[in-house]
């Protein structure tokens, strides 16, 4: 008969407590709806991608609905470079052309989709992968963005292409997975007025996809710790006021404004809470649900 070491049996103690300091928190979330955004490191290292399928499992079995969007912009540009084919970028976004969004359906639709589909099933899970397009599910505009010229200060509409922006999304599809055992995963891509294909940024269909099923969480999941204050430190909680405040100060800037703004705009329309997390910390996700200090910041309403 084996034995078993002092050391074992002290990490399966701790195991053990720590799941059961998860229930309350399992209890609150039960039958809740929770939008993620996956990307950046989480999704692009392959040991944090494993987790993360784990993760959302567990969380299915727990009894919480994830809705899993993903982005996949590093992957888009890599294909279009080995197929020779030009981006040019406007203010940070992708101008698309019709060559430019069929390279860009291919990898979000069928390569990265199909990743993490393949992952999560093979984590004990029941993954469905659907793009905006299927059942009408995401229909949207195309995007009108100006700029304003500084020698001149005439204002000039940009034409991005086929780059879009939900106009309405038609949540059917999804709750009818939620009263299945299937986690939905999301590729960002809509359809405009006359059946075209548009690319959307994933954030942006992200809040848009929580505010149409009222979820409880978007959970937002980045390359930093979430918003830092002067010094550098997480800020754990924020009400959408003082996120507000942040912005026009200069405190949150770059790239952080328009995630903040996202969950900004998820919460004005019924979203209980939003969270910015760093998808870097393995399990970032059930740090953030089953833990009382979470892993991000939570912007919650005023």
């Amino acid at each position: 008969m084996s034995k078993v070491s002092e050391k074992s049996r002290q990490e399966w103690l701790a195991q053990a407590r720590t799941l059961s300091e998860a229930l309350p928190y399992m209890r609150r979330h039960a039958g809740k709806t929770l939008v993620i955004k996956y990307g950046g490191s989480a999704m692009g290292e392959d040991r944090l991608a494993g987790l993360f399928a784990r993760d959302v499992v567990l969380v299915k079995h727990v009894g919480v609905n994830p809705v899993v969007v993903h982005g996949g912009g590093p992957q888009i540009g890599e294909m279009l470079e080995r197929l020779k084919i030009k981006s040019e970028f406007v203010d940070g976004l992708r101008v698309t052309d019709f060559e430019t969004v069929e390279v860009v359906e291919m990898v979000l639709s069928g390569v990265i989709n199909n990743r993490i589909v393949s992952a999560i099933n093979g984590a004990g899970g029941y993954a469905a992968g659907l793009s905006g397009k299927d059942g009408n599910l995401i229909l949207a505009r195309k995007l009108d963005r100006a700029k304003r010229d500084p020698d001149s200060n005439i204002e000039k509409v940009l034409d991005l292409g086929l780059v879009g922006e939900p106009e309405k999304v038609n949540p059917h599809l999804l709750e009818v997975f939620e009263e299945s055992d299937i986690i939905p995963v999301i590729a960002p891509i809509g359809v405009g007025p006359e059946g075209e294909t548009l690319n959307i940024n994933a954030d942006t269909v992200a809040g848009a996809m929580a505010s149409a099923l009222s979820a409880a969480r978007l959970l937002m999941l980045t390359d930093v710790k979430g918003i830092l204050d002067s010094e550098g430190n997480l800020i754990e909680e924020l009400t959408v006021s003082e996120v507000r405040k942040l912005i026009e100060d200069g405190a949150i800037k770059g790239g952080m404004i328009p995630k903040a703004e996202t969950c900004i705009d998820a919460i004005d329309n019924g979203v209980e809470g939003a969270v910015i997390i760093d998808g870097r910390v393995p399990h970032a996700l059930l740090l953030e649900l089953f833990t009382e200090h979470g892993a991000g910041t939570l912007i919650i309403p005023d």
